[in-house]
């Protein structure tokens, strides 16, 4: 693969863009799916709130291990790994005859997603290297506004795939998303240099992660006094974790490194909260729409699609000035105008407000998800972008298995009209925090 001196070589863009996308449209499309679903297999929202956990349970520990992965033996081994998951999960899940084996093809399209994005950053990163490029903004931008135009037009395409063959599409479409990436990454994506391969894996590091992070993330889909071993054993599994990587020469996670480096721990923080927002209001509102409001699967999708025009606009207008401190303000403060507005409307509500309330909360989903990748582009240590990038997709994930557990909670009757205003209060909760947080962080330029 040859690439002039001093600049990016544009034949990567399609392979990282593509692979990028796989988990914003797993995730995105299920919003308007999960009351058809749960028709289709007789349960109520409680039970297929597991399809979005299953996806983000498994995203969120194989996030930082594909990660860590990428960084040792690089992007294109785990690219297509990957990406050949996702084709196996997506015909799982399309030929599913009950609802435990379509979590299970979540749970898989959740690993198969998660070697795309890190592979992504840590070809930008070499790239830049090579290059000479410190911040490459315009290939950042790319990369967001691709995972933001498809996670907001996901509701409106899965409408449109369940109007035309029910919600078996929404995972059938994989199988040609997953070819597409096999080929573009077999093409175009650089070898490995053996080299890199005499690199050992931390596997306690490894297990230890995993295990507090599901026993804790259990334990936030079902909060009960019952299950009270489950933050336990998290914190168990937590503690020991920090041991084992404060002595490994080769930590999963440096910590060390980590703790030294504040601008990226709020970085971190700040994607958790923007997350749980904009999950809580992907999920709560698509639910709402269809159940409280009596909209039919595909006029939800289309109603969604104000959000996508408004965050694929704010991202393409900002995208290439690197300065961060200024969105991720004007994103918080709008996120508190985007949770309070659910609290004003009803089942009569007229649609032009609906559509007004989409547009203020896909701003600041534009605005929150460039600022915070562009951060941590910068605030990285750069021989491990793909756990630092890694990270960041698990602090979304978990953000989106908080929304989750929300909205099991609040609609644990029905997506109702007095479920979605008390979600809105948790929103307005989440959004101070998130306020606070942005304005605390004297690092931001």
């Amino acid at each position: 693969m040859t690439a002039g001196e001093g600049r990016f070589d544009r034949r990567l863009i399609a392979p990282m863009v593509v692979g990028s996308i796989l988990n914003p449209i797993n995730s995105s499309m299920l919003a308007v799916a999960l009351i058809p679903i749960g028709v289709a297999f007789s349960v109520g929202p409680a039970q297929t709130a597991w399809l979005i956990t299953g996806l983000y349970l498994a995203t969120a520990v194989g996030q930082p291990v594909v990660g860590r992965l990428v960084d040792l033996f690089g992007p294109r081994p785990l690219y297509l790994i990957g990406t050949a998951t996702v084709g196996v999960a997506g015909l799982l899940g399309a030929l599913a005859p009950t609802l435990g084996v379509l979590v299970v093809s979540r749970v898989l399209l959740g690993f198969g997603t998660s070697a795309a994005y890190p592979a992504s950053m840590s070809l930008i990163r070499s790239e830049a290297d090579r290059t000479g490029l410190e911040t490459p903004a315009g290939i950042l931008t790319i990369l967001s506004i691709s995972n933001q135009v498809i996670a907001v037009i996901g509701p409106t395409l899965g409408g449109l795939l369940i109007g035309l063959g029910g919600w078996h599409l929404i995972f059938t479409i994989n199988v040609p998303l997953s070819l597409a990436c096999l080929v573009l990454g077999s093409l175009r994506l650089p070898k490995t240099p053996r080299t890199r391969l005499k690199l050992q894996l931390d596997y306690a590091g490894i297990l230890l992660f995993a295990g507090s992070l599901v026993a804790i993330m259990l334990f936030l889909t079902e909060p009960r006094a019952s299950h009270w071993y489950l933050p336990v054993l998290g914190i168990a599994c937590g503690v020991a974790f920090v041991l084992v990587e404060l002595r490994v020469v080769e930590p999963f996670i440096n910590l060390r490194v980590l703790g030294g480096n504040r601008p990226l721990i709020a970085t971190y923080a700040r994607q958790v909260l923007a997350y749980v927002i904009s999950y809580s209001f992907l999920y709560g509102f698509a639910q709402w729409l269809e159940e409280g409001h009596a909209l039919s699967a595909a006029t939800t999708g289309l109603l969604m699609l104000p959000l996508s025009a408004a965050a694929v606009l704010i991202t393409a207008l900002t995208g290439r000035n690197p300065r961060v401190r200024g969105k991720l303000v004007a994103g918080s403060i709008l996120l508190l105008v985007a949770g309070a507005l659910p609290l004003f409307i009803d089942g009569r509500t007229g649609l032009w407000f609906l559509v007004l309330i989409g547009v203020v909360a896909g701003i600041p989903q534009g605005l929150n998800g460039l600022a915070n990748q562009n951060a941590l582009y910068r605030q990285a240590d750069p021989a491990r972008i793909g756990s630092a990038a890694g990270l960041l997709r698990t602090c979304t994930y978990l953000g989106a298995l908080i929304a989750a557990a929300a909205n099991a909670h609040f609609f644990a009757g029905g997506a109702t009209t007095p479920g979605l205003h008390e979600l809105a209060w948790f929103l307005l909760i989440i959004a101070s925090l998130l306020t606070a947080v942005t304005l605390a962080d004297r690092s931001l330029v």
